[in-house]
């Protein structure tokens, strides 16, 4: 019988990116896991990354690392303050400075090089339009973009062995929904670090991605597991 086909899935260490870890296994996937070093500030969900693809049996989880605060324009990769105790409609008003430049098409260009090393014909990747409509790259019509550009990229697309779908299966999900899914599969948000600005006291509670977390958990009727200082 043939083996499983492979998958390469984005694995931030939050949340979001746990639960499209899970649904990817659950859909028969063998998953093979990307995870970034890219000069962030919280630089613990690489850790919580790691245990994630461990405990929900990734394939294989690789951490690729390179220094986006060369150029910065971010919170999360300059020297700005990162935004604290937001309410969530003032987090969607206009683009945040949380976002970083390019981000996803940076990580989906990686993901396109190891798929097409992999044989495999699908990506994954945890990008909601619901929490942070104003991120650029998080889109569903962003998404249908790169795959279209992701078919005329590669060698196998243009010789015909490989039509490359991206999925991003939490897009229209608000986190509540997420985080119900995520339990039915087995997800053990313990093991996520979501925030901006984590220490090793914990999670502050106070940035936007705290904050989108906190409520999700709220309204999805558990408690969060994880530390908050």
């Amino acid at each position: 019988m043939p083996g499983k086909p492979n998958a390469v899935v984005l694995l931030s260490g939050g949340v979001d990116s746990a639960t499209t870890l899970a649904i990817a296994k659950d859909l028969g996937f063998e998953v093979y896991a990307l995870t970034f070093r890219y000069g962030q500030r919280h630089e613990a969900e690489i850790a919580g990354a790691r245990r994630v693809a461990a405990a929900l049996g990734a394939a294989r989880h690789e951490t690729l690392t390179f220094d986006l605060r060369t150029f910065g324009g971010s919170a999360l990769t300059d020297d700005i303050a990162v935004p604290k105790g937001r309410a969530p409609e003032e987090m969607t008003k206009e683009i945040p400075v949380t976002y970083v430049p390019a981000r996803n098409t940076i990580f989906l260009a990686f993901a396109l090089a190891w798929a097409e090393t992999l044989a495999a014909r699908d990506i994954f990747i945890g990008a909601t339009a619901i929490d942070f409509a104003g991120y650029p790259d998080c889109r569903p019509e962003y998404i249908e973009a790169f795959q279209r550009m992701a078919n005329l990229a590669t060698k196998a697309s243009v010789e015909g062995r490989q039509r490359l779908t991206i999925h991003a299966p939490l897009i229209r999900l608000p986190k509540a929904e997420i985080i119900r899914k995520g339990l039915a599969l087995g997800v053990d948000y313990a093991l996520t670090v979501s925030c901006y600005d984590a220490s090793p006291a914990g999670a502050c509670g106070r940035c936007d991605a705290c904050i989108l977390r906190l409520k999700g958990f709220a309204e999805a009727g558990v408690t969060d597991p994880i530390a908050y200082r």
